[in-house]
């Protein structure tokens, strides 16, 4: 369930890897490559807290279709 703070809609890891349908192993791996930014709120617990515009740039990435690169020989 997405939390409301200070007039802005966050949403929780969990919450962001169903909505744009990647797993969370995924995120994660995506994050420590610099693929997409982490998130730049967290909350008491240390849990990530994405906003919108950052659920938004995820969504973009999960949508961007790479060229092969099998070798030709």
């Amino acid at each position: 369930m997405p939390v409301k703070i200070n007039g802005r809609i966050y949403y929780r890891t969990a919450e962001v890897c169903q909505i744009v349908g990647i797993g969370k192993s995924t995120l994660f791996r995506w994050i420590r490559q610099n693929i997409v930014k982490d998130a730049e709120c967290r909350d008491r617990k240390g849990w990530r807290l994405f906003a919108e515009d950052e659920l938004l740039s995820l969504k973009s990435e999960t949508n961007k279709i790479q060229k092969n690169r099998v070798a030709k020989i």
